[in-house]
């Protein structure tokens, strides 16, 4: 790495459209979840009325997060996000452990599990073998990783590409959809089915297919205008996955009922057969993969940043606060964030559940903090000063995301099994980093 192009003191560029950031945020939440899990979801509600209201209230969920980040962004913008949020509101000591955290179990592990969505449906593609799934897996990380090591409007455009693509695909199956002739009406649901538990079990699913709209705060560091831009970007990101959202899954309600609808594992694929045939697979695959690339471009952008600031802020991990100036990027963040990533998709691969085990694995780590962010709104407004912006109908959309926060915590402890106590466990390792969190005079606020 040259001198002329790596300047510690080089800070990142608000290069970033109001387009270009909702085109990361839709990327990263509209990837595979909702291919996967409308029929858990409608296995867990009874009927078609609380089937689409578990839809609706996972986006009053999403919203009520954006509003909290479009206030937090624009009055802290980093390219620290979260990092840097908590960092402020409660010390350094708690920003460290979360970039732990995020180093070790929430990004990382959210790279892993969408590349191994992407390399199962690659394989139906092109075949490479017995461990085809595993080497397509491996590429997307390596690959997606060199695009945003060339530079960020490399990425950004890349991004904006890629989710007018995947837009596009889930458009087509909701148009599909609709173009079939109805299932016809689905017998009433027993009272066991209603009842407050199983609802609370379907917005796990819900939750997690919406998860991902958070990652729009490591933008707020490079967003142009990002006092004004940033709820602009947030809203709009919002309001396109909503609206998607409900019409896929009123299109899945169309063509299978409830009843069809929770006996279908792969729900789009299902769908793609009825309306055009068997040799809807391949295309469907394609569909898939194309959601999981925008998905994984997008987290590997945003996760770079989390590392970039906790080099920054922590004199031992000095190098990944580099932020290179050619190409506006931080290369090192970028490198460490893919080797982490290649190690649990080597883990994955031997246990031959990777996808299940890395969702079991991030769930409650990411929503502990999530809930720790929701609490720093209110510590935030407590010690006064300006706020370029001021989130409608406050203090609902802090109280919101912390009761849906703490609510996803319970449910992935008591429901998603082994792997999301090994999560816990990991985060408890990291524990003695809070003695080295001293803060570097070059800290975070200097990166704004």
């Amino acid at each position: 790495m040259s001198k002329t192009a790596a300047v510690v003191g080089s800070k990142p560029q608000q290069t970033l459209s109001v387009l270009a950031g909702a085109a990361f945020l839709i990327g990263i939440v509209i990837g595979i979840g909702i291919f996967r899990t409308p029929s858990l979801v409608a296995t867990f509600t009874g009927n078609e009325t609380l089937f689409i209201a578990a839809w609706a209230l996972g986006g009053v969920i999403m919203l009520a997060g954006a509003l909290c980040y479009a206030e937090l962004g624009s009055a802290h913008p980093n390219a620290g996000g979260e990092y840097h949020f908590l960092t402020r509101a409660y010390g350094p000591g708690i920003g460290v452990l979360f970039a732990w955290a995020r180093c070790t179990v929430i990004q990382t592990g959210a790279i892993t599990a969408v590349a191994f969505v992407y390399a199962d449906y690659a394989s139906n593609i092109v075949p490479l073998g017995p461990y085809g799934a595993a080497v397509h897996a491996v590429l997307a990380v390596v690959v997606l990783t060199g695009v945003n090591l060339i530079g960020t409007l490399e990425s950004a455009r890349a991004q904006i590409t890629l989710t007018v693509l995947t837009v596009i695909a889930l458009l087509a199956v909701i148009v599909a959809g609709f173009s079939t002739s109805g299932a016809a009406p689905a017998p009433a649901a027993n009272g066991s089915a209603l009842s407050f538990g199983m609802f609370g079990l379907a917005m796990v699913f819900v939750l997690l297919t919406y998860g991902g709209w958070n990652e729009a705060a490591y933008l707020s560091g490079e967003l142009k205008d990002v006092r004004r831009n940033m709820v602009r970007t947030l809203l709009l990101g919002t309001a396109v996955v909503v609206a998607l959202y409900l019409l896929a899954n009123l299109a899945y309600l169309n063509v299978f009922g409830l009843q069809g609808l929770t006996k279908s594992s792969a729900v789009g694929a299902d769908l793609m057969r009825i309306v055009a045939g068997d040799a809807s697979a391949i295309v469907f695959s394609l569909i898939v993969c194309v959601c999981a690339l925008s998905t994984l471009n997008a987290t590997i952008f945003t996760g770079a940043r989390g590392y970039y600031a906790l080099g920054r802020d922590v004199p031992v991990v000095r190098k990944l606060g580099v932020w290179e100036e050619r190409g506006h990027k931080p290369a090192n963040a970028l490198l460490l964030q893919c080797a982490i990533s290649l190690v649990l998709l080597v883990f994955g691969s031997v246990t031959r559940d990777g996808f299940e085990a890395m969702v079991a694995y991030t769930a409650p780590v990411f929503w502990f903090f999530l809930l720790l962010v929701a609490i720093s709104v209110f510590i935030f407004r407590s010690r006064g000063g300006e706020l370029p912006y001021r989130m409608a109908l406050y203090p609902l959309p802090p109280i919101v995301l912390a009761a849906a926060a703490a609510w996803m915590i319970y449910s992935s402890l008591t429901y998603a099994g082994t792997g999301a106590w090994v999560g816990v466990a990991v985060l408890i390792v990291g524990a003695p980093l809070l003695l080295v969190s001293r803060r570097n005079p070059a800290s975070s606020e200097a990166a704004e």
